[in-house]
């Protein structure tokens, strides 16, 4: 479903002034001024393994920022490679494996660098690829990385994107067609796409289907994707893994829960007071510190590794959404969220 011949390009500055470090808000957390479109939703952040202090920035609106300093200060990028067709491209997804990089994003798009995202080449993707890619993750070895989309297709190169083998042998609406009557709740309302997906450190996958009713999941080694009623009334928001390898999930409610899915254990409701607000995303600094955080600028921090939380009100006049948090080599971390707004970490990890 993909290959083909790469088409290289150079990161250009598209315009002058870089970001600089904004206020601080907590002894966590400190706001970073972008040099963006107030309109641009950020969606993903990474650093090289090289140099944990150089790392780039994706959103929409073909937005791409780098940094050199640890995301204290950014500047914008473009690559010439993805201004071709005249699309403007939704990046997705970036991720390293030392100075070897991969973006994808909407319209379907693959990036590959080799030398710290000084230069991008294009990885043409075929017509007939199942979905949207959604997320890149650069594996150990030269060329080697993994391509996810979001209709549960995942796929594995070791060449730099010339040849990619399946790991996944039928896709999801298939895997679905075989088990509704098994009593897996919505699935007949399935509409081909996953809204969340997210990938342990042990390259397990869990995703949340479009339109919340259920979950699944894969581990490596399987050949199907897996289906899994949701543990309560209220439909998922997002699920993902903690630092050991359970199971999180959040429901539209602002509710969260935790399962085992090596003992399938039942899901235990965690003591997060989230006032109704949604929890659009769950992550940790350590074993034992980790926020959780959500719409109109909610957050939380717990320190006993996801048992209690505890509302961090420091956020509580940041204008946005807060979609995403993420931890990165080093002691890099961040919070994304809609209207360009940055929060970068400032405590100890």
């Amino acid at each position: 479903m993909l290959g083909g011949l790469a088409v290289g390009a150079a990161l250009t500055m598209p315009m002058p002034g870089p970001a600089s470090a904004g206020p601080v808000l907590s002894k966590d957390w400190a706001i970073v001024d972008l040099p963006i479109d107030p309109g641009v939703v950020l969606l993903d952040v990474d650093f090289t393994s090289s140099d944990p202090n150089h790392g780039f920035l994706l959103g929409t609106r073909q937005t791409l920022l780098e940094t050199k300093d640890g995301g204290r200060n950014w500047e914008p990028r473009s690559v010439a490679a993805a201004q071709e067709e005249g699309f403007n491209y939704r990046f997705n997804s970036i991720s390293f494996q030392g100075d070897e990089g991969w973006i994808v994003g909407k319209p379907a798009i693959l990036l590959h660098s080799t030398d710290g995202g000084t230069n991008w080449e294009r990885v043409p993707l075929s017509a007939k690829l199942p979905g949207t890619p959604v997320l890149i993750t650069a594996l150990e070895g030269k060329g080697a990385a993994e391509l996810t989309t979001d209709q549960g297709a995942i796929y594995v190169t070791d060449n730099g994107g010339q040849n990619w083998t399946a790991a996944v042998k039928e896709t999801v609406d298939a895997t679905l067609n075989r088990v509704i009557s098994s009593g897996i709740s919505g699935a007949s309302y399935y509409e081909g796409s996953f809204s969340n997906i997210s990938r342990s450190s042990r390259g397990s996958y869990v995703a949340v289907s479009s339109r919340g009713n259920f979950f699944m999941t894969w581990r490596p080694g399987q050949a199907y994707w897996t289906p899994h009623n949701r543990p309560a009334t209220r439909r998922l928001q997002n699920m993902g893994f903690t630092p050991s390898e359970r199971l999180w999930l959040t429901t539209k409610g602002g509710d969260l829960y935790y399962t085992d899915l090596d003992t399938q254990s039942k899901f235990e409701q965690a003591k997060l007071g989230s006032r109704g607000f949604g929890i659009l995303d769950v992550n940790f600094a350590n074993q034992k510190v980790g926020f959780a955080c959500g719409g109109s600028g909610s957050l939380f921090k717990t320190e006993d590794g996801g048992d209690s939380w505890k509302r961090e009100r420091s956020t509580d006049d940041v204008a946005a959404n807060l979609y995403q948090i993420k931890f990165t080599h080093g002691n890099n971390g961040f919070i994304l969220g809609n209207n360009g707004v940055l929060l970068r970490y400032i405590g100890v990890a």
